[in-house]
């Protein structure tokens, strides 16, 4: 389970002394905290694609202000949030090859009965509950919506 590996490196970065990893373990426990409480499952309840959700959104705020903050010349607080990414993807799963995101999209809307682009949120909303956090949602919909228009 993915708690558990985080909990191990937060462990092991507690007994070799290493701080900043210490800190990043921290901020992916709390986050995951606070949405199982928003999501009501309750605290330690959470299973694994609920955390690769969050995973996926921590990553990508870390990106964005990775990006914000290399614009701005804050390459002190560029380099903090890149660390902190890289402690992140080290628990997300393995992302999902384009032609297997493609094979998954197709198998959805053939059990969604998708027929065009009016019925892309039936089968985001489908690959979103299967593949949260092995796909990429935002190329995952321009090839929904290729394959609705096709």
């Amino acid at each position: 389970m993915i708690r558990d590996q985080i909990k191990a490196a937060q462990i092991a970065a507690m007994k070799s002394g290493e701080k900043d990893r210490v800190a990043a373990t921290r901020l992916i426990i709390a986050a995951v905290k606070n949405k199982e409480i928003d999501s009501g499952v309750g605290a330690g309840n959470a299973d694994d694609p609920l955390i690769a959700d969050v995973l996926t959104k921590m990553a990508k705020q870390r990106r964005e202000s990775i990006d914000m903050y290399d614009e701005a010349g804050r390459t002190e607080l560029a380099d903090k949030e890149r660390f902190e990414l890289a402690v992140i993807e080290e628990f997300m799963p393995a992302q999902m090859s384009e032609d297997e995101a493609r094979a998954e999209i197709r198998k959805a809307i053939a059990e969604t009965g998708a027929e065009g682009p009016k019925d892309m949120g039936k089968v985001m909303a489908l690959l979103k509950e299967r593949h949260a956090g092995s796909m990429d949602m935002k190329s995952a919909s321009g090839l929904v919506k290729q394959e609705l228009s096709a």
